[in-house]
C-alpha cells in the first residue's frame, strides 16, 4: 500500500447487521457484501461464527459463505469468537478471520463473560492454529476510549491489550471506540501511547459516531499516520452490548473526508452513495450525510 493509501475496511455486513432487530435474508446480505466489493473497497468483513445465541442476526454464517462470490481484490474477514468458531469459520471456507477482547475489563466480562486474561487463552489457540494454517488474524480492541460500564478506561489498558494482540501474532490490531464517546484529543493521546509500541502500520481504527466526533477522530489518526480505517455503509450498526451506540461512522462519510485530503481509497464514491441509499431504504435507515448529497446531486443532474 502506497504512502498516501487509505485501507477501508468495511465492516457494514457484519457489525452494521448484527444488532438489528428485524431478520435480514442471507440473499440480502449477499448483495450488500458483493455491491460492496464491486464499488473497489478492498476488505469487506463478511460475518461472525459466534454462536447463534449471542448474534441470532448472524446464524446464517454457512449460508452465507457457500454463497458468497469472491472478487478479486478483495479480502472476507469474519469474526470468530474461539477453536470452535474457527473450526466452523474454516468449515465454511474463510481464509481470514478476526478476534476480540476489549481494554475494559467490565465491558469484556458483560460481553464474553470473561476477563481480558481469560479471553487471551480463549483466542491464542485460533492465533496458533491461523499462523500454522497460514490464516491471516486481525485483533479488535473495544473500548479504546471509554466504556458503558466502567467509564474511563486507562491508556495504559489500551497499550497492554495491544502490545498482546502483537507479540499473540494478529497482523493488523484495530482500536475501536465502542461507544462513540472519543474526542479528537483523547483519540490523539491513547494513539500516541499506542504507536510508541505497535507501529502504525500495524493499527486501524474503528470510531463509532455517538457524539458525532467520527470523523474528527479519522483525522486525527491519519495525520499521525495510520491508513487503515473501519467504517459501515450508510453509518449501520452499532454494539448490542454497548447501550447508547448509536452506529458506526458511515463508509461514504470516510472516503469522502479521505479523497478531501487528497489520499486515495480505490473506492468508486459515487457507487458507493448507490449501494448506502438502497442498503438504508432496505433496513429503514436514514443514510449518511455524505451518500445522500452525492446520491441527491447525482440524480438531480
Amino acid at each position: 500500500m502506497a504512502q498516501n493509501d487509505v485501507r477501508i475496511v468495511e465492516v457494514g455486513p457484519r457489525d452494521g447487521l448484527q444488532d438489528e432487530s428485524r431478520y435480514v435474508p442471507v440473499e440480502t446480505k449477499l448483495k450488500l457484501i458483493h455491491r460492496l466489493a464491486d464499488c473497489g473497497i478492498p476488505v469487506v468483513e463478511a460475518t461472525s461464527f459466534v454462536h447463534p445465541r449471542w448474534v441470532p442476526q448472524l446464524a446464517d454464517a454457512e449460508e452465507l459463505m457457500a454463497g458468497l462470490e469472491r472478487r478479486d481484490g478483495t479480502r472476507y474477514p469474519v469474526l470468530v469468537p474461539n477453536e470452535r468458531g474457527y473450526d466452523r469459520a474454516r468449515a465454511a471456507g474463510a481464509t481470514e478471520v478476526a478476534v476480540f477482547s476489549a481494554a475494559s475489563e467490565a465491558f469484556n466480562q458483560r460481553n464474553i463473560n470473561c476477563s481480558i486474561d481469560e479471553s487471551f487463552e480463549r483466542f491464542r489457540p485460533v492465533l496458533e492454529r491461523a499462523r500454522q494454517d497460514g490464516v491471516r488474524v486481525r485483533g479488535y480492541i473495544s473500548c479504546v476510549l471509554g466504556c458503558p460500564y466502567q467509564g474511563e478506561v486507562p491508556i495504559a489498558d489500551v497499550v497492554r491489550v495491544a502490545e498482546a494482540l502483537l507479540e499473540a501474532g494478529c497482523a493488523e490490531i484495530s482500536l475501536g471506540d465502542t461507544i462513540g464517546v472519543g474526542t479528537a484529543g483523547k483519540a490523539r493521546t491513547m494513539l500516541k501511547a499506542v504507536l510508541e509500541s505497535v507501529p502504525a502500520e500495524r493499527l486501524a481504527v474503528h470510531y463509532h459516531d455517538t457524539y458525532g466526533q467520527a470523523i474528527a477522530n479519522i483525522l486525527v489518526s491519519l495525520e499521525l499516520g495510520l491508513r487503515t480505517v473501519d467504517s459501515s455503509v450508510a453509518g449501520i450498526g452499532g454494539c448490542p452490548y454497548a447501550r447508547g451506540a448509536t452506529g458506526n461512522v458511515a463508509t461514504e462519510d470516510v472516503v469522502y473526508l479521505i479523497e478531501g485530503l487528497g489520499l486515495d481509497t480505490g473506492v468508486d464514491l459515487e457507487a458507493l452513495a448507490e449501494v448506502g441509499r438502497w442498503i438504508a431504504g432496505t433496513l429503514g435507515r436514514q443514510g449518511s450525510r455524505a451518500g445522500s448529497a452525492i446520491y441527491n446531486k447525482k440524480h438531480a443532474d
